[in-house]
């Protein structure tokens, strides 16, 4: 799952870094106000996956959103950001979705527009589901299984609804064979074979091949119900069609947006959605220092990207607001990995020399520090996904012994490369993405001690699909090294490592296994999941997934990523939800106080 892009320059990633190291003093020191009981706050970490101020929340008042980022698309096809993902929920409904709970328990699938889980039939293929009565969009007219149908044939529409997840249609039409809602030659253009819609209330799933995380797929807001007469295709994301609590009432691109109430939505139809505010607004900002005063100042509730408070904001708000702070682990890896196309990385020592090389500690400071940067990453499996053994597992000493560099192992792993001398390579990172760039400078300043020679090139962070995402420009480039993080799109090792590590997601744009991992293993671990279907032994081929990558040195874990997130004075029934990679889940919050 991606992350929003935020603008940056060298010069700011340097003062970034500068506000970084008064920052780890300060959060050393504890700030000063932990508890927050003068200013009515919480307290710190009293939301981080548990929830806060459950019994202050009231009916009505406007909720108020800030934001230094719009979303890629509020089309529930197209978006793929995670804060996009967590706020379409105000209007949009799924077959099932998270549950609306703190911590893992917001991991799980439940029933939302469905009366229940899916009935699963021959082997895992067929998934069943009847949809509850009463379930309506906002001009009253119920929500059929035909509009279940259609949302999900939209993902097919990729030359005019790109952007989003494709899960579902590399699952239910692997060949492909499938063109779309928009040149379906059927008169009702739900010609898809794969979904049949028997009646109103009915959907059947027939998938090719079984595959253990389908339900978690049909979670994802991409799987969102599309009324027919209401797609207006590439501009969809201007003003969706709610089935949710809230409709649109106006949307400005990069200014502001206000959700109402739908009046057409029923409590009684949704076991999912409380719908507290009367009101839900989003201003969007230029500057993220701008919109961090403005949230310390009680001005908005909390930050819709959700990925933290930038350094001058935290530096003041951990030591004067500690109360309304939350510290939860992102669900991010952030990390380096290396293309095996790009000389001498094809070489797996010479890959494990910069894995020892590299000074964990400077790299975990230049991102932030253990507080605002996260704790040193292991290994390429996040916490939250099942399978993950955490710091536990670390095959290179990472955290351990080699936290600070092992230049003598280093050498060693040069020596076995046929380099004992070193080499150049070149580190891409994006110019967008200050901690990046901080932290490219920490691994090229450490790198230096073993005598591998590293120049930073800074591309356009807004061009990642053309420039990182094209195998030929990296190779081309020479980026030994490649600068990134990633998140689950749903919490599985499916989810997360398929796009990256298994060698049929390896395309000529857009590509995200760069590292260009070609391993049977690997590929036949992942064939393996996706037909288990018990939870444990799900988690152990997880595991081994992990273990599998680790060992082929393909990537370097820089953290497990932390936040410093802020929530307001008035907001109630707050927490955070692994579910939405440690974000607050939005869909039930509320205000204590309604003026």
């Amino acid at each position: 799952m991606t992350t929003q892009r935020t603008s940056g320059r060298r010069k700011q990633a340097l003062a970034a870094a500068a506000v970084v190291a008064g920052l780890l003093t300060t959060a050393a020191c504890g700030g000063s106000n932990d508890g927050g009981s003068k200013n009515g706050a919480a307290g710190f970490d009293a939301a981080n996956k548990k929830v806060a101020q459950a019994s202050l929340v009231k009916k009505g008042g406007t909720l108020k959103f800030g934001a230094a980022q719009d979303a890629d698309s509020w089309d529930t096809t197209r978006g793929y950001y995670g804060f996009m993902w967590d706020f379409a929920r105000y209007y949009s409904r799924q077959l099932v979705t998270n549950k609306a709970e703190p911590g893992k328990s917001g991991a799980q699938v439940t029933p939302d527009l469905a009366t229940g889980l899916a009935k699963i039939t021959d082997g895992g293929k067929t998934y069943t589901y009847t949809l509850r009565d009463g379930a309506t969009w906002q001009d009253g007219k119920p929500i059929t299984s035909k509009d279940v149908k259609y949302g999900i044939e939209r993902v097919w529409a990729q030359d005019v609804l790109s952007g989003g997840p494709t899960y579902l249609k590399d699952v239910l039409d692997p060949d492909g064979k499938y063109q779309g809602p928009y040149k379906d030659k059927a008169a009702d253009h739900l010609g898809l074979k794969a979904i049949d819609t028997p009646d109103d209330k009915t959907i059947v799933f027939h998938l090719p091949k079984a595959n253990s995380d389908f339900e978690e797929m049909l979670s994802l807001v991409s799987a969102s119900p599309v009324r027919q007469d209401k797609d207006t295709k590439s501009k969809y994301g201007l003003l969706p069609f709610s089935s949710g609590p809230y409709k649109f009432q106006s949307y400005n691109p990069g200014k502001d947006l206000t959700l109402v109430r739908n009046p057409q939505w029923k409590a009684s139809s949704d076991p999912i959605r409380k719908a507290y505010p009367n009101q839900i607004t989003i201003k969007f900002f230029s500057n993220a220092n701008d919109l961090d005063q403005r949230l310390i100042a009680g001005d908005y509730d909390l930050d819709l990207n959700q990925t933290g408070l930038s350094p001058q904001g935290r530096t003041i708000a951990l030591k004067q607001h500690k109360g309304n702070l939350d510290n939860p682990v992102s669900g991010y890896i952030r990390y380096a990995v290396f293309p095996q196309s790009v000389k001498p990385m094809d070489n797996i020592h010479c890959r494990n020399a910069v894995i020892y090389g590299a000074d964990h500690v400077s790299i975990q400071t230049a991102r932030g520090g253990p507080v605002a940067g996260g704790d040193i990453g292991t290994n390429m499996l996040p916490p939250s996904v099942p399978g993950s053994e955490g710091q536990s597992y670390d095959p290179y000493q990472i955290a351990g012994a080699n936290k600070g560099g092992n230049v003598a192992k280093a050498k060693e792993e040069l020596k076995a490369c046929g380099k004992p001398n070193g080499f150049s390579t070149t580190i891409a990172v994006r110019n967008n993405k200050p901690v990046e760039v901080a932290t490219a400078e920490s691994l090229q300043a450490s790198l230096k001690k073993i005598g591998v020679n590293v120049q930073i090139d800074q591309y356009d962070g807004s061009q990642t699909t053309g420039i990182i995402g094209s195998p030929s420009n990296v190779k081309k480039k020479g980026y030994g090294i490649i600068i990134m993080g990633w998140g689950a799109d749903f919490p599985t090792v499916q989810g997360f490592g398929l796009p990256l590590w298994n060698s049929k997601y390896i395309v000529q744009s857009g590509n995200n296994n760069y590292a260009l991992i070609k391993d049977k293993t690997i590929d036949g671990l992942f064939s393996d999941y996706v037909n288990a279907q018990d939870a444990s032994k799900k988690a152990q081929i997880a595991t081994q997934i992990n273990h599998k990558v680790m060992e082929g040195g393909y990537y370097m874990p820089f953290t497990f990523e932390r936040f410093i997130n802020w929530r307001s004075n008035r907001l109630a029934n707050v927490y955070t939800s692994d579910g939405y990679s440690g974000m607050y889940d939005f869909v039930n919050l509320g205000l204590k106080s309604t003026k």
